[in-house]
């Protein structure tokens, strides 16, 4: 049985995650605690590791319920309460990146990359591991750091997780434990996984390699029609309003439970 074996979350958009035993469902459908601050710049505009490789050399780690973060650039370290010193932790991170920026909260839906599809993300630890072969010296947690999916499956192959999407404007219904899910894509990569995620150095022909084996290893169960370029890994999905307040918990199994309902 296919089973959740690790749960990651994002406070703060694009930063580090933090791994977690149990994670709820918010009222609009995304995990709690997920994304739900974000760094922007005086025009409103993410500052994140799409427009700027500095922020791979920041260094994030949380308290046990993601609500003091401490970050570390180099030598220089300091701790900040997320619901009450934004504007010191703003202040901090301008110094850092060299211009104004500010700290935005959202703290029902967060800031999610795909707003369609703005459940978590899914990926096997296998199909990381797998990954992780493709390009030598790269580990499989270096992969994890890469990739940022929110929840991983094991105990099953390598792309097991292309299971969870059907054709264009389809979803594959699933259950994680008890909460309902709807597979809605494979999901396209942007610049951040091409690069070292404790430096910001490019690795060189990373997105073309990923790209030629990932068609190359595309498993039978695939939609191969969602591809219209492989540079595609893991699974956007969406969670129905139903399902909000309940919980996400390492070990849930993972059943697909319906294909091909219209999106």
């Amino acid at each position: 049985m296919p089973r959740i074996t690790r749960i990651i979350l994002y406070p703060i958009k694009s930063l580090d995650g933090i791994s977690v035993g149990e994670a709820r469902v918010s009222a609009q459908g995304a995990l709690g605690n997920d994304r739900r601050y974000a760094i922007v710049d005086a025009e409103g505009r993410f500052v994140n590791g799409k427009r700027l490789a500095d922020v791979h050399r920041l260094r994030a780690r949380y308290d046990g319920a993601g609500s003091r973060v401490t970050l570390h650039a180099g030598k220089e370290e300091q701790s900040f309460r997320l619901d009450a010193e934004r504007e010191v932790l703003a202040a901090w991170l301008g110094a850092f990146f060299g211009f104004p920026v500010y700290v935005r909260a959202d703290l029902e839906s967060g800031f999610p990359d795909d707003k369609e599809a703005f459940g978590p993300t899914i990926i096997s630890t296998a199909t990381l591991a797998l990954v992780a072969g493709w390009f030598p010296a790269r580990s499989e947690d270096q992969m994890r750091m890469r990739f940022r999916a929110n929840l991983e499956i094991g105990e099953v192959p390598a792309f097991w997780e292309d299971r969870l999407y059907g054709e264009p404007g389809t979803t594959v219904r699933f259950t994680v434990g008890a909460v309902r899910f709807e597979g809605t894509n494979p999901c396209q990569r942007c610049v951040v996984p091409t690069r070292d995620p404790l430096t910001g150095t490019e690795d060189r022909g990373f997105q073309k390699t990923l790209a030629a084996r990932r068609a190359e290893t595309l498993p039978a169960w695939a939609t191969r029609s969602r591809f219209n370029h492989f540079y595609r890994l893991a699974v956007n999905t969406r969670i129905p309003p139903s399902e909000a307040g309940k919980p996400i918990r390492v070990g849930d199994p993972v059943d697909i439970t319906g294909a091909g309902k219209k999106g």
